[in-house]
């Protein structure tokens, strides 16, 4: 609809007459496109959506979609519309409203590859969850301002620890009658134990949210358009300057504890600048010693566009993971791969979901080292049997897009690091 609405325009207003600009042009600039090319692995984000039932999962994830350029228009889960949010693509996902299988996607934010997987929020299909944090590099946690940590984020949170996952949160619903993020940072702190501390406040709750305050920049954030696509920037509003103040304070305190630089100087009485705060935040994060907190309303438009910008600055890059492998033969030796982006490594992967599609069985699959291209053969270590990779493709939700060859976490074009194999594994 977008090409058809630029090519009319272009005709009305006779753009193509000799010396004009192209007709491809016009509508390459018209789109909302996703950036694509090679991105070395510290562009690289590869992350998962967690969190309780209803938390807003994938209502965020739409948005994130739409913010970063990989949709052109936003779907509610269970909208008047019909059509449904992107990453529900099973029929059954549409008519109830909730996902039931973990769905990934791949976007570009601030030329920063974003690998996404959503994971479903009921316990009946927590494996799909399970599955997910065992290949992620880090992930969000998304809790409800007005349930706050409930009965599947304590499920969730195990589930991060025993793989090890660095996370940051987001407190979503602002908008919601009852909401109180700082009730549900607290209970963050007493049923998690979580070193956690807010990183961004509201401007107002329930139906008064206006903005978020940058606690790291000291600066508030208002979301204008129609759907809070652009951002405006401005001071901290003067009745909210004492809050911001003692909550930065707040947030110093409990990064010093967790991380040694930061530490130092605040036993040495100095004030921290905005760069050295981001980078302590980020060295305890990895490390799993402190988890950032941001606010926002998803379904408002509020506060997205700052998670994007907390996972490139906070969450780990794949260099910055370390992974290894058993020998078949010596289950007790441990072998770390290297995230390098070459074939001079032998390939390893791990198939880590199996889904009988429309084409057969499609097997998901993280690839830890080395480079796999189409029409290889591959050794599966539980059969102890050589399988042929017929086809290679990346997924956007339920669509495909076919690639030949594939690095550590990383395609020929586009950056993923979920590929799906037509092979039985």
């Amino acid at each position: 609809m977008r090409l058809l609405t630029a090519g009319l325009c272009l005709a009305k207003t006779h753009l193509l007459a000799p010396g004009s600009v192209t007709l491809k042009k016009v509508l390459i600039n018209s789109c909302r496109t996703c950036a694509s090319g090679v991105f070395p692995n510290e562009r690289i984000r590869n992350i998962g959506i967690s969190a309780h039932i209803d938390s807003g999962k994938t209502t965020l994830t739409e948005r994130v979609l739409f913010y970063t350029g990989k949709i052109a228009h936003i779907h509610e889960v269970k909208g008047k519309d019909g059509v449904g949010a992107t990453m529900d693509s099973m029929e059954l996902e549409r008519q109830r409203g909730i996902t039931i299988q973990s769905a990934a996607t791949y976007t570009v934010w601030k030329d920063h590859n974003i690998n996404i997987i959503d994971t479903p929020g009921h316990v009946d299909f927590t494996i799909e969850v399970e599955r997910a944090l065992r290949v992620l590099d880090g992930a969000v946690l998304v809790l409800c301002a007005v349930g706050g940590v409930q009965c599947q984020t304590l499920t969730v949170n195990r589930q991060m620890k025993r793989y090890n996952v660095p996370f940051l949160t987001f407190i979503n619903k602002l908008d919601r009658m009852g909401a109180n993020p700082s009730r549900a940072l607290q209970q963050l702190r007493t049923k998690l134990n979580h070193n956690a501390a807010f990183v961004s406040i509201p401007i107002g709750l329930e139906g008064n949210v206006r903005g978020i305050i940058d606690l790291v920049e000291e600066r508030s954030m208002y979301f204008d358009g129609p759907f809070g696509q652009t951002i405006r920037y401005d001071e901290i509003p003067a009745d909210f300057r004492a809050e911001a103040a003692d909550r930065r304070q707040e947030l110093v305190e409990c990064v010093a504890n967790a991380d040694e630089l930061l530490g130092e100087m605040f036993l040495e009485e100095k004030i921290p600048t905005n760069a050295d705060l981001k980078a302590a935040i980020r060295r305890a994060t990895v490390q799993r010693l402190f988890s950032p907190v941001l606010v926002g309303t998803a379904l408002k438009n509020k506060g997205v566009q700052p998670l994007l910008d907390a996972v490139l600055d906070y969450m780990p890059n794949p260099t910055e993971v370390k992974n290894y492998a058993i020998l078949n033969d010596d289950e007790t030796s441990k072998i770390q791969m290297d995230p390098t982006r070459d074939s001079v490594n032998p390939f390893v992967g791990l198939a880590f979901k199996l889904e009988a599609g429309r084409f057969g069985q499609l097997t998901y699959v993280r690839v830890y080292q080395g480079c796999l291209k189409k029409g290889e053969y591959i050794y599966n270590t539980r059969t102890s049997k050589k399988v042929r990779v017929q086809r290679l493709v990346c997924l956007h939700a339920d669509q495909m897009e076919v690639r030949t060859e594939i690095f550590v976490l990383l395609t020929s074009s586009k950056a993923f690091f979920l590929f799906l194999l037509y092979s039985k594994i």
